[in-house]
């Protein structure tokens, strides 16, 4: 029998409607049979960076009470094995929707299980540390995001398959948020499978002084051109600016289009992501065989 499904569409990293990053976050019962290729097939229906899908499980009760549940993540083209605004939004929708009042809920994930809890009127993440690496095959991409000259650090994170290039410390905020790579000769330059990802990133600047650092990110390996906001990407910048900056804690800045802010907080080997989500849009899938 075909099911019904409820949906939402949840902006991430942001207190105002439409910034931040969007995500779908589809809730399913556990005793719902939705296969893989059908998650990603309504994904691509989306046709976000990211929908979510939230799973009840045996004995941990239902989406108002429960305090565990499985979560997978899916852009417009694959699974992703983590996925940090999409967490964000599904605790929101949890919290927010269903009123849903345990403060710290549990997700079981492929990359561990990742915690999300209510901090005043915003939600913290609790996530695995992804460390960095000097990386030295990067040519090819950094002349597809930027003039060469002006990248001054390449590291990479194994875990995550993300690179980060460090801008120079003389460049705006301007100059990072002017960026404009052309999405498939992005892709086209590095086809080993060793690169999902790229976070161009810069040591706040006097006409952003209240962030720590800055970032975009983009990922056509994923199907995603750029991702307005992205917590798994601030996972390897809370390494790579820690020991740059000799701190621990940071408030950052992701310059998109859309924008959104983060509070990073580096715990153990741990981080914590601290953000704002808004709700926007509710609904339910239908026909769903």
């Amino acid at each position: 029998m075909a099911a019904e499904l409820s949906i939402f569409t949840v902006d991430a990293f942001t207190a105002q409607p439409f910034t931040g990053n969007p995500a779908a976050v589809v809730l399913v019962p556990g005793s719902t049979d939705l296969p893989d290729v059908l998650q990603q097939t309504i994904a691509s229906e989306m046709n976000l960076s990211e929908t979510v899908y939230i799973r009840t499980l045996p004995d941990g009760g239902d989406f108002k009470t429960g305090c565990r549940f499985g979560i997978r993540w899916f852009t417009p083209t694959n699974e992703v094995p983590l996925c940090g605004h999409a967490t964000l939004a599904s605790a929101a929708v949890l919290f927010f929707c269903q009123g849903n009042t345990n403060p710290t809920l549990t997700f079981e994930s492929a990359s561990g299980p990742l915690s999300a809890r209510r901090t005043g009127s915003g939600i913290t993440l609790d996530f695995p540390l992804n460390p960095v690496q000097p990386f030295t095959r990067a040519a090819n991409i950094i002349k597809e995001i930027c003039e060469p000259s002006h990248v001054q650090d390449v590291q990479y994170s194994p875990a995550t398959k993300k690179l980060v290039l460090r801008l120079q410390d003389n460049l705006s905020r301007d100059y990072l948020e002017s960026l404009s790579p052309d999405t498939r000769s992005l892709q086209a330059s590095d086809v080993s499978g060793d690169v999902k990802g790229v976070i161009v990133t810069l040591k706040g600047t006097p006409e952003a002084a209240d962030y720590d650092f800055l970032s975009r990110y983009f990922a056509p390996w994923n199907g995603i051109p750029e991702d307005p906001v992205t917590g798994s990407a601030h996972t390897v910048l809370a390494d790579y600016w820690r020991g740059q900056l000799g701190k621990s804690s940071f408030k950052a800045r992701q310059c998109s289009p859309r924008g959104g802010d983060l509070g990073v907080a580096i715990v153990g080997d741990r981080v914590e992501l601290t953000g704002s989500a808004c709700v926007v849009m509710r609904g339910h899938l239908l026909n769903v065989t």
